[in-house]
C-alpha cells in the first residue's frame, strides 16, 4: 500500500529540520496526548472493572447467590427444604441460616448496630469468604453455648482478643408489666475474620445455628436458606428450577441480580460515563494531530508542488501525509497501552510506594468498602480501546492528507 518512496518522504517529514521545530513540537505533544489518553483509559477502566468484580465476589462469597425466604411463619422444615433445593441441578449448596439485627457492645463501653447470622459450624467452614480469612483464633471452637466469630473491625473497635466477651442486645425481648425487656447475652470470641470488605468486617458476627435460634426466639426454625450455584450468571434459570421443585410451598426466592441490581447498575453507568469522558482526552489529542498536520501541509506546500511536478500523483501525496499522521497515532497508542498495562499489573506496589512516600492513605476502605485497590485487565476491553484510539488517530489524518493531495502545483510554485 505504501511504497518505498512514500515511506522515505514521510520519514523525512517526521524528522524536523531547523526552522521546523514548532511543527515537530506540536506533533510530539499530540503523541504524548494520545499516549496519556490511552493509558488513563486503560487504567481507569481496569480499576473500575476490578472494583466491580471484587465487590461482586465478596458480596456473593458471604451472602450466596440466592436466598429462599419463608412468607409468614419462619421455616421449621428447613432441613427438608435444604435437601430438596440441594438436589436441583446446578446448585452447589443450600445452607439454613438465621439472620437478625442486634446492638453489639464490648467491655470498654460503646455499641454499634450489626447483623447477627446463625450458621452451622460445617457450613461456616465451607464459606470460604470467612473460613479462608481467619486472622485470629479458629473455627474449631465455633460450637457450644457461647461461641461467636466477629470481624476484625469489631475486634479493633472494642479492643477484644480471643476468649474475651462481647454482648449482643436484641430489641425483641420478653414482654413484662414494665414493658418489653431487651434480651441481653454475652458470648466469647473464638475467631476473628477479615473478609476485606469494610462493611462486613465492622458489622457482621456469626453464631452457631442453635444459639442464634435461641437468641432470636426461633426454636427449630430458620430465617432463610442460602443457596450457592455453580454458575452465578445462570442464577435466573436455577431460581426457576427451585420454584418448580418447591411448588406448593409459600416461599419467596430472591437472587443476587435482583437484590443488588440498583447497586451494580449504578456501577455500570459510572463505568460507561467514565469511558466516554476519558475518550475525550484521546479526541483532543486527535485534534492536535489535525492541527499539526495542517501546519505541516502549509509549511510543505513548496515541497508538495515539486513532488507533483516530478510525477508524484495525488494518491502518493495523500499516502505520505497519512503515514506521517498515522505514525503519531500508532506510536502514541502503543506507548499508552504499554504504560497502562504496566501500571495495572503493578498498581498495588505503586499504591504502597505512594503511601510510604507521602504518608497519606491513597485508598480509604471506609469509603470504597475494600481494603486494597483492585485492577482487572480485560484484554477485550483493552483491544477496544486500542482500536478506538487508532481509528480516531487515522480519521484525524484524512482531512489534512486530502488537503495536501488537492494542492495545485502551479499555484503553489507561483507564490514561492
Amino acid at each position: 500500500m505504501f511504497g518505498l518512496f512514500e515511506r522515505a518522504v514521510a520519514g523525512r517529514y517526521l524528522r524536523a529540520r531547523r526552522g521546523e521545530r514548532f511543527v515537530s513540537v506540536i506533533a510530539i505533544f499530540s503523541l504524548v496526548g494520545i499516549a496519556l489518553g490511552v493509558a488513563t483509559l486503560i487504567i481507569v477502566m481496569s480499576v473500575m472493572g476490578g472494583f466491580k468484580v471484587d465487590l461482586l465476589n465478596r458480596i456473593l462469597g458471604l451472602n450466596g447467590h440466592l436466598g429462599v425466604y419463608a412468607v409468614g411463619p419462619p421455616m421449621r422444615d428447613y432441613a427438608d427444604l435444604a435437601r430438596r433445593i440441594a438436589a436441583v441441578p446446578g446448585v452447589r449448596s443450600a445452607i439454613p441460616v438465621v439472620d437478625g439485627e442486634a446492638l453489639i457492645t464490648g467491655a470498654n463501653g460503646g455499641g454499634v448496630g450489626g447483623m447477627v447470622r446463625g450458621i452451622a459450624q460445617a457450613d461456616l467452614r465451607a464459606m470460604r469468604a470467612v473460613s479462608q480469612h481467619i486472622v485470629d483464633g479458629s473455627l474449631d471452637q465455633f460450637h457450644g453455648d457461647d461461641a461467636i466469630a466477629i470481624g476484625v473491625g469489631l475486634q479493633q473497635r472494642f479492643g477484644l482478643g480471643i476468649g474475651d466477651d462481647i454482648t449482643l442486645i436484641s430489641p425483641q425481648g420478653a414482654a413484662t408489666a414494665f414493658g418489653t425487656v431487651p434480651r441481653v447475652r454475652a458470648y466469647k470470641v473464638v475467631a476473628v475474620f477479615q473478609i476485606g470488605m469494610n462493611e462486613y468486617d465492622n458489622n457482621y458476627v456469626f453464631l452457631p445455628l442453635r444459639q442464634a435460634q435461641i437468641f432470636f426466639q426461633l426454636p427449630g426454625a430458620a430465617s432463610q436458606i442460602e443457596v450457592r450455584v455453580d454458575d452465578p450468571l445462570r442464577v435466573g434459570e436455577i431460581s426457576a428450577a427451585i420454584r418448580e421443585r418447591l411448588s406448593g410451598e409459600t416461599l419467596r426466592i430472591l437472587d443476587w441480580q435482583h437484590s443488588n441490581d440498583s447497586f451494580f447498575a449504578a456501577v455500570q453507568v459510572e463505568q460507561n460515563v467514565m469511558f466516554l469522558i476519558l475518550t475525550l482526552i484521546i479526541l483532543v489529542a486527535a485534534f492536535n494531530v489535525i492541527s499539526s498536520l495542517i501546519m505541516m501541509v502549509k509549511d510543505k506546500t513548496g515541497d508538495i508542488a515539486v513532488l507533483r511536478t516530478l510525477g508524484a500523483g495525488r494518491g502518493a501525496i495523500m499516502r505520505i501525509f497519512l503515514m506521517v499522521g498515522a505514525s503519531v497515532g500508532v506510536s502514541g497508542t502503543l506507548i499508552g497501552t504499554a504504560i497502562g498495562v504496566v501500571f495495572c499489573l503493578n498498581i498495588e506496589r505503586l499504591q504502597h510506594w505512594v503511601e510510604a512516600v507521602s504518608g497519606v492513605q491513597v485508598f480509604n476502605p471506609e469509603v470504597y468498602y475494600l481494603t486494597h485497590l483492585p485492577a482487572r485487565l480485560d484484554w477485550r476491553e483493552v483491544s477496544q480501546i486500542i482500536v478506538m484510539a487508532l481509528a480516531l488517530s487515522l480519521l484525524a489524518t484524512l482531512y489534512p492528507s486530502w488537503r495536501a493531495a488537492r494542492t495545485d502545483p502551479i499555484e503553489a510554485l507561483r507564490h514561492e
